[in-house]
């Protein structure tokens, strides 16, 4: 598949570009990875899964052997000794469940393991002498056992948020501290306190700054200059943007990642998801009422560049599709993609482009077409559905279609008041709703019946 051609939106150039690799046989992606206080919310599933697509997608173009695919855990971090405290549990008994449940969802969304899953504290060595060498390049200063990082001693800072220092300055949450010569300049160690985790260092007993640990993780596994560097759209400024500072400057390079690629916020019915409004929904919540092919589906029906609104009917129309599809299942390890199909994914990953040329193989697969069924299924494969066991996902119908029947006849007789006053829109939303809670309802000699799926 080595003629197929990726175009991918570069956040640094602000341009959609042909994806050349530095080496073929030796493709990075390095992508940020949870911290891990709290449960993943369905904001973090977004970039488990579409870069998750992009791997898939690099897997097949250039083989798979031939793709390293490193994303981190943040295991130590102010927000993890805050949690720590504020749920009163040791920071390894907090960082081990919020570790094992990551790795629960990221199975939930059928997510294939990345190549490497380095841990910030394994690796605190290598960020002590990161340090060292921008110290004495002159790229950051001690002040009170704190080190920072010097913005202005690196000529491209706010190139990938395109944005100059002082407009960032304004529009910015930094931490403000006197101690920082500049108010962008970024703590690269601190000291900690005798309760708190640390390390010792030759500025004391300390931990490193959230942004150095991706800095020397990604060149430990990829080298100082790789690939594709993926996250969030909210990473870009600052952690991204501090990022290629300091490893531009401690590594004595001009480029720290080729390509860099963000997705889009999520928003719960048209909010921005966070806590203090209580909007928050965890992957570890959705675990126990809706099937994981769900989820990736509803994450994948929007460009990843997006923003995606997360809300019932996105979920419904998700599970409603793959009720339809997993009725050509078949267990398969046939390859039978072909250009036509790929042609979106290859576009900068468009995942809607691709659901649609699947449709129409679906359509065409229900009608005894056995090429579009082998079509369909390999390529419904690639992105990561139609993968869980037909039984498990007739098992999954069954528990959602057990609304009781009071409220089954309930709607049918709201569907009934709605046809009597001509408002067949409505009607039909509530047939609609009834079969994508598992019940099918008959009109036959001026009655309606039901029974269960």
């Amino acid at each position: 598949m080595t003629n197929n051609q990726l175009n991918l939106s570069n956040t640094i150039t602000g341009k959609r570009e042909t994806f050349v690799p530095i080496n073929p046989k030796k493709i990075g992606m390095y992508v940020c990875g949870p911290t891990v206080y709290d449960f993943p919310h369905v904001g973090n599933a977004r970039p488990l899964v579409v870069f998750d697509v992009l791997y898939r997608v690099l897997s097949k173009i250039f083989g798979k052997t031939n793709v390293t695919y490193v994303r981190n855990i943040t295991d130590i971090d102010d927000k993890i000794i805050e949690s720590s405290k504020n749920k009163k549990i040791s920071i390894e008994e907090l960082t081990k469940t919020i570790t094992k449940s990551f790795h629960d969802d990221c199975k939930y969304l059928n997510c294939l393991k990345p190549t490497s899953e380095p841990k910030a504290t394994e690796h605190i060595k290598g960020m002590i002498t990161m340090t060292e060498n921008l110290l004495k390049n002159n790229h950051a200063y001690e002040k009170d056992n704190h080190v920072y990082f010097s913005i202005n001693s690196f000529k491209n800072y706010g190139k990938l948020s395109k944005k100059d220092p002082q407009e960032l300055v304004a529009g910015a949450r930094v931490e403000i501290s006197k101690l920082k010569k500049h108010p962008l300049d970024f703590v690269l160690w601190k000291p900690s306190s005798e309760e708190d985790p640390g390390w010792e260092s030759p500025w004391g007993r300390g931990r490193p700054g959230w942004h150095l640990e991706c800095s020397v993780m990604s060149e430990k596994f990829l080298g100082k200059n790789f690939d594709i560097h993926g996250g969030g759209l909210d990473l870009i400024f600052p952690h991204h943007e501090n990022e290629i500072a300091q490893s531009c400057c401690a590594n004595k390079v001009d480029k720290f990642a080729n390509y860099w690629l963000h997705n889009g916020y999520v928003t719960f019915n048209k909010e921005k998801m966070s806590k203090s409004l209580g909007n928050i929904v965890t992957i570890e919540k959705m675990r126990k009422t809706i099937n994981g092919q769900v989820i990736r589906f509803a994450l994948l029906s929007s460009h990843y560049k997006q923003p995606l609104d997360w809300n019932e009917n996105l979920i419904k129309e998700s599970q409603n599709t793959l009720d339809k599809w997993y009725t050509q299942f078949e267990n398969t390890n046939e390859d039978a993609l072909n250009q036509d199909l790929l042609k979106p994914l290859l576009e900068d990953i468009n995942t809607p482009g691709y659901i649609a040329k699947l449709h129409s193989l679906y359509d065409k697969a229900s009608k005894g077409d056995m090429s579009a069924k082998k079509l369909f299924l390999a390529g419904c494969k690639l992105i990561g559905l139609l993968e869980e066991d037909i039984e498990i996902w007739n098992k999954f119908k069954k528990t959602r279609s057990k609304i009781d029947e009071k409220t089954i006849r309930n709607k049918i007789n709201d569907r009934e008041h709605a046809r009597n006053k001509g408002d067949y829109k409505l009607a039909d939303s509530i047939r609609e709703e009834l079969e994508s809670s598992g019940v099918i309802i008959e009109d036959k000699d001026n009655k309606t019946t039901w029974k269960y799926k």
